[in-house]
C-alpha cells in the first residue's frame, strides 16, 4: 500500500492522494519519493532537498515582474517621460501583488508555513493571515502614491522585520520551506529569500531617498 504525506508536513499519513489536511495547498506525495531527499530539523519538520528546478518557478516570475518594469520604462522613455523613482516603484507595485496573490490562493497554508520561520508569526499566528494583505495594500498603494514617505518607511520596515526571520533561520543552518509563493509552488528558504526580503526594502529605501 502506498502511503501519502506533506512534504512541510511530515507527521502527515494516509493512503491516498490528495491536498495535505494541515497547509491546505501543499499536495501529498509518495512517503517513499522522499527517501533521501528529506532533511530532519529540529522542530521536526522536514524539505525537500532543493535543486535547481525549484528555484524555476521564482526565477520566472521575477522575470516577469522585471520585464514588464522594463517595458513601462521603455514607453515612458518614448514620451520623455522617464523618471527613476517610477521605474523603481514598477518593479515593486509587480512585486507586491504578485507575491500577495498566490499566498492569499492558499492564505492557511501560507500562514502554517510563515509561522515556521517569521520572529511575529510564531508568537501570533494571526499575522500570517495578516501579511499578504500587508503586501497587497504596499501594491496598490504604489500605484496611487508611489512616493509617498510613510508608505516607503511602512515597506522599509516590513520587509526588513520579514528577512531578519529568514536570515536567523539560515544563520542556525535549519532549511525550511519558504512560503513567500504560498504553497502552491515549493521555493527551498535559503538566501534567495533573504535578498528578497532586504532587497525591497533597499528599493524602498532607495525610492525615499530619491523623493527626499
Amino acid at each position: 500500500m502506498v502511503i501519502y504525506t506533506c512534504p512541510m508536513h511530515p507527521e502527515i499519513r494516509q493512503d491516498k492522494p490528495g491536498n495535505c489536511p494541515k497547509c491546505g495547498g501543499m499536495k501529498l506525495v509518495p512517503l517513499d519519493s522522499l527517501k533521501g531527499k528529506v532533511v530532519l530539523q529540529n522542530e521536526n519538520e522536514s524539505v525537500i532537498s532543493p535543486t535547481w528546478k525549484n528555484y524555476l518557478p521564482l526565477a520566472i516570475i521575477i522575470g516577469l515582474i522585471l520585464l514588464t518594469t522594463i517595458v513601462l520604462s521603455f514607453r515612458d522613455l518614448q514620451l520623455d517621460n522617464f523618471v527613476t523613482s517610477t521605474t523603481i516603484s514598477y518593479f515593486m507595485i509587480g512585486f507586491f501583488l504578485v507575491f500577495s496573490g498566490f499566498k492569499l490562493i492558499g492564505l492557511k497554508g501560507f500562514a502554517e508555513g510563515y509561522s515556521t520561520y517569521d520572529l511575529l508569526a510564531r508568537r501570533v499566528s494571526a499575522y500570517g493571515y495578516v501579511y499578504p494583505f500587508i503586501e497587497l495594500f504596499f501594491g496598490l498603494s504604489m500605484i496611487l502614491a508611489p512616493a509617498s514617505k510613510p508608505l516607503l518607511f511602512a515597506e522599509i520596515f516590513v520587509m526588513s522585520f520579514s528577512g531578519v526571520g529568514v536570515a536567523i533561520k539560515l544563520m542556525k543552518k535549519e532549511k525550511f520551506q519558504c512560503v513567500c509563493l504560498g504553497t502552491i509552488l515549493k521555493v527551498p528558504l535559503t538566501k534567495i529569500t533573504v535578498i528578497e526580503d532586504f532587497g525591497m526594502a533597499a528599493l524602498a529605501l532607495v525610492m525615499l531617498l530619491i523623493v527626499s
